[in-house]
């Protein structure tokens, strides 16, 4: 997409774009990556400690393991991100946006593959004759080593589309509204 082609919607989404796009981005980028340095502790409790899988539930699942068995949670954490990517989009131009869409389109497939799970758990069916909720995917790669994967290829596009959204030129901070990348001043202390 040319940086023209970005369409700056109006009311609250607007808003949330321009004026709050920075506030909102950092909060969503802090859950983003928190998220995700989930799944390498729990890759680390599995390959650097040996614990078996079912024992490796990251750093929250340790205190509360049910936040591990719950299809429901990660069904919904995949869709709040799959809505938050689409609604921040607008705030980004350029190649910033290109990288964005890379991590919206990669999120839309990996939401696909908690729905068919979160479906699998509430009803009962199995894919593939399996004996637990198992994703497309998952039927090459094991569940734990898939997620890790799934969540470094969404987060690294979003970092990297930050990193250059906070650099974005003049021209594309004038085609979102968004002020994120505007150069601050330096404070000068009073002589």
């Amino acid at each position: 997409m040319s940086t023209s082609e970005v369409v700056r919607p109006g009311g609250f989404l607007g808003e949330l774009n321009s004026r709050h796009h920075h506030r909102a981005l950092t909060v969503f980028m802090v859950i983003v990556v928190a998220h995700w340095a989930e799944h390498i502790v729990q890759a680390v409790q599995i390959y650097g400690f040996g614990w078996p899988t079912s024992r490796a539930r990251g750093v929250l699942g340790m205190p509360f393991p049910w936040l591990i068995s719950q299809e429901w949670l990660h069904y919904g954490y995949a869709l709040v991100m799959l809505v938050f990517l689409w609604v921040l989009r607008h705030g980004f131009a350029g190649r910033s946006r290109q990288w964005w869409n890379l991590a919206l389109g990669i999120q839309f497939w990996h939401h696909i593959e908690h729905l068919l799970l979160f479906i699998q758990a509430q009803s009962g069916w199995r894919l593939a004759g399996q004996k637990v909720p198992t994703s497309i995917i998952q039927l090459l790669v094991p569940r734990v080593e898939l997620h890790l994967f799934y969540n470094t290829i969404v987060t690294i596009p979003m970092i990297v589309a930050v990193v250059l959204h906070r650099r974005a030129s003049a021209a594309e901070r004038k085609l979102t509204g968004c002020s994120c990348g505007v150069p601050r001043r330096p404070v000068l202390a009073a002589s």
